[in-house]
């Protein structure tokens, strides 16, 4: 949810989803005296299944909460899986709405002789997504198909004579319709959204069926919640649980629904993970002290929960929160049927760099779907204006509404939150103005990045709908220039005057909105409007270093002393722990090392208000963008130890209560800033220049790829903060431009296809040269030439323990 909301109603409910890990083994540094590199027959080679069995989640004991759940799934099924009674697997789908109820739970009490066996062991294999258990002589494989939304549960080593017991059941108040065909049990329901406020009037419902695979199959039906199946396993002691858990409207028969899911194939899954793993850029991080392991461990498991809970026609996170990934039931603790875009952000950003940008599509079309409605709440509620408010927290169906039911866990009563309403109270996103313009300049940089023609023409008209909403907002003032008020600088000030978010928004929207309405000849009476204004845009707020704060202006940056305020009230009122002053550096890219005003955002960085603002908390990337490395370090550390408190790698699973243990919530936010941290600090392109390593910390190896623009990808090794290995990956036919990552030294160019030198000896501090579509081409030192390294594949070894950051721990450790 939104990140004030978490910390002024201290509602932050903790899922301790704990991830086993069989034990990410921490590879020592080579101490060879020839030094290393994975370039090699004209590219740069990676070991995928290596590198990635080192992030495995180890189980050295059964995972027996709901709170150290495993995750799994395809994108469209989410489900978390752990050792209680056995073995409990709870379904999640995005698309149960407004409620996001489960489908289901999955209980096998007879798994309780592998699970409390001496020698029990599990582990989460995220190459080949599975997770994985063993012990008494019994094996138990769960997994998710892709194409059908299909859990399956392979055992092995069962006693042929002894009857397994499943359960596929539900919980109070739930009023499902529990009913038997033949050898598949279901629980089917179908609801309208019909009664919260904003509600749709849409048919939506949930569905989970089930069936074995083994001697015998009986099913009966035990209450209106409840479906028990009996099944004998093989002689051979295997057996196989099948659940299908389709999409479900409550109109059609709920058997004809399930019946494709049900029957089956079981390893499918496998060839769908290895081809997104060999899809996305993989890093590998190598510390002294473990720590750079344990954030390359969190990035890869960000990667396959985001996979995993992608979601299909909206996204399945929504609040930051991981619904779909959930061993809550139905509890959720933020309307479920609205989007925190805030805590959709950093997703965003690490799956465009980390080049599986399709993770993102249900993201695009909550908004592209929505945008007449949103247009139509925009005209309704902002006085008449055209184009598009797009609501900070917006409801599925494109209404700018947060309904909050539950408020401090029923002891407050419930609210609305109205967001682009001009009519309604200040609130915490009431009047927020600039979520269309980040929606906008999202599409942007995934069209710069993929090169995707169409997909830009798909999303453009957010983009200008957006620009064209804030042009009509803007009031020109006594000093020429273009003013918002009344406005909200996000959360944190209320109904304040020229949000430094609106500023930012305009200065970054309106120039991209011009070159994608140019690119495919849209629009050209908006194109005049925007140039028009541009230069009436007022200058970001300053303001002073410490309290108290008054607006300065930009001649004070001079003596030094002056840092970005959050809007040009510096001094109004603080609701939330929004370092807004940061956001002209990221998101919205306006200050970088070519920036004059980059000694002006080093400042507000140094001395921002809230050092520690919350899981979702961007600081690390703002850091990056910075060229902090040491504090990119130091920041990716204190956040992760402070937050991902979750065995699994998410954060929500500190201050359970332990009367309430279906209370905990998993949050993916800051999994996805950390991620999105290790590739900005790896490699960064956000105006046409590559920068190598701009913010790797001196004691982190780094090697590994990252997506920019252009369709291209980089790759680079780092040791000791310094850059060993560089290859440029270009996707198109294009003019490369990047900066010399070994200052005062000349380079070389060498294609890959031909080992021509491109580029000979080029001094100086930017390099440009010609890049053709599908060539490899390595920048290294101009008389040291890379061949003389020896080769050696960026790799791994499998994990075999869990991992431990100092209070918090990825997987579990033996019992004591």
């Amino acid at each position: 949810m939104e990140p004030g909301r978490k910390n002024l109603l201290g509602k932050i409910v903790c899922s301790l989803l704990f991830y086993a890990t069989f034990a990410v083994a921490v590879p020592a540094r080579s101490t060879a005296q020839v030094p290393t590199t994975a370039w090699h027959d004209g590219r740069f080679q990676v070991d995928v299944p290596g590198v990635l069995s080192r992030s495995a989640i180890v189980l050295d004991q059964p995972n027996l909460q709901p709170e150290q759940a495993m995750p799994l799934g395809n994108g469209r099924l989410g489900v978390a899986v752990w050792s209680e009674n056995g073995l409990t697997a709870q379904l999640n789908r995005a698309d149960t709405l407004p409620a996001r109820l489960s489908p289901g739970e999955v209980v096998i009490p007879g798994l309780s002789a592998l699970t409390q066996a001496k020698d029990y062991a599990g582990r989460l294999d995220l190459y080949d997504g599975e997770f994985h258990e063993q012990g008494g002589g019994m094996t138990a494989t769960v997994s998710v198909l892709p194409d059908t939304d299909t859990l399956i549960i392979e055992v092995t080593g069962a006693n042929p004579n002894d009857p397994q017991t499943v359960l596929l059941r539900l919980w109070a108040p739930r009023t499902t319709n529990a009913t038997v065909s033949g050898t598949v049990g279901i629980l089917s329901e179908g609801w309208k959204d019909d009664k919260n406020p904003g509600a749709s009037g849409r048919a939506f419902g949930a569905l989970s069926a089930m069936t074995a695979e083994g001697r015998s199959v009986s099913l009966a039906v035990m209450d209106p919640l409840t479906v028990t199946l009996w099944v004998r396993p093989f002689p051979d002691g295997h057996f196989r649980i099948v659940v299908a858990c389709p999409h479900y409207d409550g109109k059609r028969d709920p058997l004809i629904a399930a019946r494709p899911a049900l029957s089956v194939g079981a390893d499918g899954h496998r060839s769908w993970w290895h081809a997104f793993w060999n899809r996305a850029a993989v890093i590998k991080v190598s510390s002294k002290d473990g720590s750079g392991e344990y954030l390359e461990n969190l990035r890869n498991i960000y990667l396959f929960a985001a996979a995993a809970e992608k979601g299909d026609e909206y996204p399945g996170s929504q609040a930051g929160v991981a619904d779909m990934l959930s061993s809550a039931r139905d509890r959720h603790r933020w309307d479920s049927s609205a989007f925190w875009h805030w805590n959709l952000r950093m997703q965003t950003a690490a799956n465009i760099s980390a080049g599986v940008g399709e993770l993102n599509a249900p993201y695009f079309n909550l908004y592209r779907e929505n945008l007449p409605t949103i247009e139509n709440w925009t005209k309704t509620y902002m006085e008449g204006r055209p184009g598009a408010c797009i609501p900070e927290t917006m409801r599925f169906d494109g209404q700018g509404i947060e309904y909050e039911s539950q408020v401090n866990d029923g002891k407050i009563p419930g609210v609305v939150g109205r967001d682009c309403d001009l009519g309604t109270y200040p609130f915490f996103n009431s009047r927020t103005l600039s979520t269309g313009a980040e929606v906008g300049l999202w599409v942007w940089e995934q069209y710069l990045v993929t090169n995707d023609r169409e997909f830009l023409v798909q999303n453009y008209p957010v983009m200008a709908s957006a620009a064209r909403f804030l042009l009509s907002y803007e009031k020109p003032g006594p000093d020429g220039l273009l003013h918002t008020s009344p406005s909200n600088s996000h959360e944190t000030q209320w109904d304040v005057s020229d949000p430094t978010t609106d500023i930012a928004a305009a200065l970054a929207l309106y120039p991209a909105t011009i070159e994608a309405a140019k690119l495919l000849h849209r629009d050209a009476d908006l194109v005049q409007q925007l140039q028009a204004a541009l230069p009436k845009i007022p200058p970001l707020p300053r303001t002073q270093l410490t309290a108290p704060f008054t607006l300065l202006s930009p001649a004070d940056d001079a003596a030094g002393e002056d840092m970005i305020a959050e809007s040009y009230l510096p001094g109004a009122k603080n609701r939330n722990g929004e370092n807004i002053g940061l956001e002209p550096i990221w998101p919205y890219s306006l200050i970088g090392d070519a920036s004059p005003l980059f000694e002006l955002g080093k400042r507000s960085y140094a001395h921002r208000l809230f050092p520690w603002d919350g899981g979702w908390s961007f600081s690390s990337i703002q850091a990056a963008r910075l060229g902090m490395g040491s504090e990119v370090g130091a920041t990716l550390v204190r956040d992760t130890e402070r937050s991902a408190s979750c065995v699994n790698g998410f954060t929500g699973c500190s201050g359970r209560a332990a009367s309430e243990p279906r209370s905990v919530e998993f949050y993916v936010e800051q999994s996805g800033v950390a991620s999105d941290t290790l590739q900005e600090a790896l490699v960064q392109d956000y105006d046409g220049l590559i920068r190598i390593a701009p913010a790797v910390p001196t004691d982190w190896d780094f090697e590994g790829s990252v997506y920019v623009h252009g369709k291209t990808k980089v790759d680079v090794q780092v040791r000791a903060g310094v850059a060993t290995t560089v290859v440029i990956e270009s996707g198109i036919t294009q003019p490369i431009k990047f900066r010399n990552p070994w200052p005062g030294l000349p380079v070389d160019v060498v294609s890959g296809k031909t080992g021509e030198k491109v580029v000979a000896s080029a001094v100086g501090p930017i390099v440009t040269f010609n890049g053709a579509a599908g060539v490899n081409y390595l920048i290294e030192k101009h008389g040291t030439p890379t061949a003389s390294q020896q080769f050696a594949p960026i790799g791994g070894t499998p994990a075999k323990e869990a991992r431990k950051l100092g209070p918090v721990q990825l997987g579990l450790f033996p019992a004591q």
